[in-house]
């Protein structure tokens, strides 16, 4: 199973990817997670890109495009995986058609959790990171003991830049500008809307019947059209 996860940030994609990666044993593949990672590093990627995560942008369809097809076709994604956050335009959506089709592989089940806009402000805004395990707690509905504190590891937890108030909004508005175009070109059957201000355990047991109602249906792969994409690895350390 190929699994693509909308919503905007704050929508709780991170939650519910948790819960299918485990219920269907694959990885769950994070855009952002690992766009930060290049950063971190300093890759080629992440000096490129830090600077725009920095002001709240989007990076450029052609990085993310070559991050993500580096990953997906490491061995651990040959049962399936799940996308959490990519793809974010309708030209990275077309990207990801080809590569699928060319590949072999299904189409993938598309799950979007839709959040009005001042609840997403009030949780992000609210969000605290621990830099070790990645856990992530919020001081409005999921605190920790200590406030300052992860209830596993004891690590001082942090604030993320872009989780300060005007760069929440403007990722959103920059998220609300892109997500319409990307939805209307996913409508169809394989495409789910979930109302993601329910309780997480709600919308687990909706994502459990969509999950269960589509590992029922057989569906042909693509057939193979032997058009090879380009690809450049992009994760070479700047120097």
């Amino acid at each position: 199973m190929i699994v693509l996860l909308f919503g905007a940030p704050g929508s709780g994609k991170g939650t519910q990817s948790r819960f299918i990666s485990e219920r269907r044993k694959i990885p769950t593949i994070s855009t952002g997670d690992m766009l930060r990672a290049e950063c971190r590093d300093e890759t080629v990627v992440g000096l490129a890109a830090k600077s725009v995560l920095a002001k709240g942008g989007l990076v450029e369809d052609e990085l993310v495009n070559e991050m993500v097809v580096h990953r997906i076709t490491e061995p651990d994604c040959r049962g399936g995986f799940i996308l959490d956050g990519y793809p974010r335009t309708v030209p990275q959506a077309v990207f990801l058609s080809e590569f699928l089709q060319n590949s072999g592989l299904p189409n993938p089940t598309v799950m979007h959790l839709d959040v009005p806009i001042p609840v997403l402000v009030s949780r992000l805004s609210s969000r605290r990171h621990c830099p070790k395990c990645g856990r992530i707690y919020n001081l409005v509905f999921k605190r920790p003991a200590n406030d300052t504190r992860c209830d596993v590891d004891g690590e001082a937890l942090i604030h993320r830049d872009d989780d300060a108030e005007d760069v929440v909004r403007e990722r959103l508005e920059a998220y609300q500008r892109l997500c319409g175009p990307l939805i209307e070109h996913y409508r169809g059957p394989n495409y789910h809307r979930i109302d993601g201000q329910c309780a997480p355990e709600k919308i687990s047991e909706q994502i459990k019947h969509i999950i269960t109602s589509h590992s029922h249906k057989p569906e042909k792969p693509a057939a193979k059209t032997g058009v090879a994409l380009p690809f450049r690895t992009p994760h070479t350390k700047a120097t």
